[in-house]
């Protein structure tokens, strides 16, 4: 039972990193023309009213009381505050370096499961984690340099984007995904608002920009749905790693849409940070299937 609900928290997991890279590399389209409060206000407001029409619809929407439940108000935090770090660094560093460090996320994840919800982690799968952090230095090739504010800035959204997982995990199982995923569009919007002055105040909008960011609203609207089932039907420690494949689909992305080629670095640690993502998902499917025989092969007592 486990084992097909991990298979299925992987491939919300999938879908959801899928979804974010799109989403990312249309807000990328416009940044020359928009500053980053703009986009980060605009997306969340098209993703509010979307996601506010359908899960109005599908009956999910709750009263404020259910709403302001300790677990989800954590999680509303942890979005804006990780945005806005993000946005921060992002004005003070280039995004492949900031989006690099981020890779260490399910690292913070798995490590967060193991120790605050007891989640079992075997040697093997440390193993992976930690051949998966030293595939993220590949990529980010950390020099005296680099321990610079903005540096640090993203390590601190990477580490409040882990607490914002772990507090999904942690919500009821009565709150649909959809009003989860209402607060959070409803946080980012607003934290984007106020960023708007800072970054540089309103720009004009033309239709171009504007339709990228309508749909950019889609593809996070899916990639919030997606990875809240994810992170609420498989554990942690195996849907986590997951999000390693985000560097493929925005490597493709930025290859198809921008002509950005990864450098060979960027290529080898790449690979070794998937490959162990992949490791620890076949080791945990690996435990469920001997868990699942061993209790099969019980030798039932007569009554």
């Amino acid at each position: 039972m486990q084992q097909s609900k991990n298979t299925q928290g992987a491939i919300y997991m999938a879908s959801a990193m899928a979804a974010f890279s799109c989403s990312d590399a249309l807000s990328k389209s416009v940044i020359s023309v928009m500053n980053a409060g703009e986009i980060m206000f605009l997306r969340g407001l098209f993703t509010t009213v979307l996601v506010y029409l359908l899960a109005r619809r599908m009956g999910a929407l709750r009263s404020w009381r259910t709403v302001l439940q300790p677990m989800i108000l954590l999680r509303v935090i942890c979005e804006a505050l990780a945005a806005v770090t993000y946005i921060t660094a992002l004005g003070m560093m280039p995004i492949a370096n900031a989006s690099a460090i981020l890779q260490a996320i399910p690292l913070a994840v798995t490590f967060g499961a193991a120790i605050f919800l007891k989640e079992p982690v075997g040697w093997r799968r440390w193993s992976a984690i930690v051949v998966g952090f030293i595939g993220v230095l590949i990529i980010i090739r950390p020099g005296p340099e680099g321990f610079t504010p903005a540096a640090l800035l993203v390590v601190a959204s990477m580490f409040i984007t882990a607490a914002r997982d772990l507090a999904t995990r942690c919500v009821s199982k009565d709150v649909p995904s959809l009003t989860v995923t209402v607060c959070t569009a409803v946080s980012i919007t607003i934290f984007g608002l106020l960023l708007i002055i800072p970054c540089g105040g309103w720009r004009p909008i033309t239709v171009t920009p504007l339709t990228h960011i309508m749909l950019a609203a889609v593809m996070v609207l899916i990639g919030y749905q997606t990875a809240i089932l994810a992170m609420r039907t498989g554990e942690i420690s195996v849907v986590a790693p997951l999000r390693y494949l985000s560097l493929i689909f925005s490597a493709l992305l930025g290859l198809v849409f921008f002509g950005e080629t990864p450098d060979i670095w960027t290529g080898v640690g790449s690979t070794v940070v998937i490959a162990s993502g992949l490791y620890t998902f076949y080791r945990e499917s690996k435990r469920q299937l001997a868990q699942k025989v061993a209790q099969e092969s019980e030798p039932r007592v007569p009554a």
